[in-house]
């Protein structure tokens, strides 16, 4: 049972892992189609083809999702995304409930979605996450912004990866830093408006030790 309550209007740190710390891709379309999930699952507005968007991020790296669906999940989604990364056997977001039951909704938008679309693939059945997805509310900006912080360097764990934060496709990291390839359905102001430059953010995340004092 998950003690958290969600409190509609509130930021959460949600993460989940592979059922007994598994990895939780085969390949690379794996890493496309959960992000893909995680990006565009904010609403209840259904999408075909995904497979499709699949095969144009392997090509492009960016979704071709046409305007008039984006606009469609912006203005009914029940979430707001801040952040994110996915790492081999799990991941971190940071997300608003903009109406109750937000985050559980998408949850299982993306869980169960993900979950289907894997097992399927690989012709598997049962849990591919260790449980429940777990919550951690976001009580002030500071918290917001260690969490974000740890998130941004998480992949740091991986090996090669260090140093390197900044250019990998599966984290917000380089959407705060750069272009944001998810305008609206990303939403990073929270965090880039409490600096006074993206250099700024940048060394604060550099110099941050969260990553070195936690591990998930």
């Amino acid at each position: 049972m998950r003690k958290e309550k969600i409190i509609q209007g509130e930021y959460y740190h949600v993460l989940n892992r592979g059922n007994n710390r598994q990895c939780i891709f085969k390949d690379e379309r794996d890493w496309i189609r959960l992000l893909f999930s995680i990006l565009y699952f904010q609403s209840s507005v259904n999408l075909r083809n995904i497979s499709r968007q699949v095969n144009y991020f392997s090509q492009n790296k960016i979704f071709n999702v046409p305007e008039n669906t984006i606009k469609e999940i912006i203005e009914n989604r029940y979430v707001e995304l801040v952040a994110f990364t996915l790492m081999p056997n799990h991941f971190h977001l940071i997300v608003y409930e903009l109406s109750e039951g937000g985050i559980s909704n998408y949850m299982k938008k993306v869980l169960g979605g993900y979950t289907k679309y894997f097992n399927a693939k690989n012709e598997a059945s049962g849990h591919l996450f260790q449980g429940p997805f777990r919550v951690v509310h976001i009580k002030d900006d500071p918290q917001i912004l260690y969490l974000s912080a740890y998130i941004h360097r998480n992949i740091r764990e991986v090996k090669n990866w260090k140093g390197k934060e900044h250019i990998f496709s599966y984290s917000s990291f380089r959407d705060y830093l750069g272009e944001n390839r998810w305008e609206e359905l990303l939403k990073t102001d929270i965090i880039k408006n409490q600096f006074l430059s993206v250099e700024k953010y940048k060394l604060f995340v550099e110099n941050s030790g969260a990553k070195d004092v936690q591990n998930s």
